[in-house]
């Protein structure tokens, strides 16, 4: 018999995506079914959806009923397309209107929308035709898919359905309150227990990330640095204890990316692509450095930057206090103080970082070797990765990241913070241990203006001075495969094991 694998997530790329985790789903899913394994990712129909790449929209399932607390409410279950992946689309008929409310995250109550979609699209699993044999949950938003499949969905009949939780951000964990957790049907008290779901911080209240955690049949991060460091007291916001616990069923598995999305002999947004495929030569090394400079020259027209050949510096990231701000702000004055140009593209800033850097901007309005734009623009994004020489990621702690692997791609050098899935990608030119081909960036290890100054120093010090060194860097970039390939077989492997009597095709 072949193996069904479901996720159920708040995100999914290109449809509604937020940040990586929207990435690692599609990926994950588009890889598998891609090899003829039967995968279905089923998340809300949001009223923000992007509807452009799914194919063939129908409703899959009418009166859809399920329940909060001891109300019953309709749903209706949508199914789509995208790509070799079936999409489902759950439309609950809510009288607060759930997800329609413009946005992802961000409502006052989301513990209550999540809640009511992990019970809904559990209900949605439980009468469909075929059940799946691996559920794969993501993150707060659907840990509570585990709890559920134990404590309730097994007794109905559904005692071979394995779950995987995957952590992708160990900081959001979905504390609410016992009451919030019966509204999904289980009596709430009875988790408020250390081996159930009780939050270690505050023990009135129940934690939904520790719930999946502790409930799953195998839990993921997302690389095996963040592995590591969630089971530190600095590292794990208060689970490292559940963290170790959860030890002999828990694997680092560094995410991909998509190569197909992110390929700039085929990239649309660019405006001169480039072949990455041959880089040995002189000849197809300035193919690609004459690309990168027409991308360059169009940034420059853009964003109002002078006609400079100085070193181009960007910043592609969440504008939150994760991605590390200040040590961003200090990059970016420390680039114009080396003569060098820089580009912020930073997204979602919360009110008081915004201000921050549109203060910074009105400061920095006269210099021409500067730009600062906040807000999400995908094909800006795609034009910064080709037209740029350095990409910095200062992130305080980063759980695998993707844009510095998109960046050598690109033919642009990360810098970055020693954390996470970037101590696991980027490997130091001067400091590492990694073999000589391996390296690839430049990084540094405290959080600190000390330690960012020290690596962009060094940065634009090799750029200037050393353009040979530089092509090399360039080309260990263009070497390494942060497809799905590898990251899939591990996942692949963890299927097989929960479901040992099947065959993934």
């Amino acid at each position: 018999m072949t193996m069904k694998i479901v996720h159920i997530c708040s995100e999914l790329a290109p449809v509604a995506k937020i940040g990586g985790l929207a990435d690692v789903v599609f990926g994950l899913a588009k890889t598998f079914s891609e090899q003829g394994i039967d995968v279905e990712v089923l998340l809300p129909k949001y009223d923000c959806l992007d509807y452009s790449s799914l194919k063939n929209l129908r409703v899959e399932k009418r009166d859809l009923w399920s329940y909060e607390g001891f109300q019953r409410i309709n749903n209706t279950l949508w199914a789509a397309e995208l790509g070799t992946i079936k999409v489902l689309l759950l439309e609950t008929h809510h009288p607060k209107l759930y997800f329609s409310r413009g946005k992802i995250y961000g409502c006052e109550d989301d513990i209550s929308r999540f809640i009511y979609f992990s019970r809904a699209a559990l209900e949605a699993l439980f009468k469909s035709e075929k059940w799946p044999d691996i559920l794969h949950l993501h993150d707060w938003p659907t840990a509570l898919g585990a709890v559920l499949c134990k404590d309730m969905y097994s007794a109905l009949g559904m005692k071979h359905l394995r779950t995987l939780f995957t952590i992708h951000n160990i900081l959001h964990q979905g504390q609410c309150s016992p009451f919030d957790l019966s509204q999904a049907g289980l009596l709430g008290e009875s988790y408020l227990y250390p081996n159930k779901m009780q939050d270690p911080i505050s023990p009135h209240l129940i934690n939904l990330l520790k719930g999946g955690m502790l409930y799953a049949d195998a839990v993921t991060t997302v690389s095996p640095t963040y592995q590591q460091e969630i089971a530190t007291v600095e590292g794990g916001y208060g689970l490292d204890k559940e963290v170790r616990a959860i030890a002999p069923k828990l694997t680092g598995i560094l995410n991909g990316i998509d190569l197909a999305t992110w390929d700039p002999e085929t990239d649309v947004h660019l405006v001169k692509k480039f072949s990455i495929r041959s880089y040995d030569t002189k000849e197809q090394i300035e193919k690609i450095l004459e690309a990168k400079r027409e991308n360059r020259k169009f940034i420059q027209m853009h964003l109002k930057l002078g006609a400079s050949q100085a070193p181009l510096v960007t910043c592609i990231s969440r504008l939150v206090p994760q991605k590390g701000p200040e040590l961003i702000k200090e990059c970016l004055l420390r680039t114009l103080e080396l003569g060098g140009q820089f580009v912020l593209l930073g997204s979602q800033p919360p009110k008081d970082l915004e201000e921050i850097f549109i203060k910074l901007r009105q400061d920095l309005h006269h210099d021409p070797n500067v730009a600062i734009w906040l807000d999400q623009d995908e094909t800006l994004a795609h034009l910064l990765y080709a037209a740029s020489d350095i990409l910095i990621v200062p992130s305080i702690f980063e759980p695998c990241g993707l844009t510095q692997m998109i960046a050598l791609r690109y033919g642009t050098i990360p810098l970055v913070r020693e954390t996470g899935g970037l101590a696991d990608t980027i490997f130091d030119i001067d400091t590492s241990s990694a073999s000589l081909d391996k390296r690839n960036g430049f990084t540094f290890k405290h959080p600190d203006v000390s330690g960012i100054r020290w690596a962009l120093d060094r940065a634009i010090k090799y750029k200037t001075t050393q353009p040979e060194r530089w092509i090399e860097l360039m080309q260990h970039g263009f070497n390494a495969d942060f497809s799905w390939k590898h990251s899939a077989q591990q996942y692949l492997e963890l299927y097989q094991k929960l479901t040992p009597s099947k065959e993934p095709v």
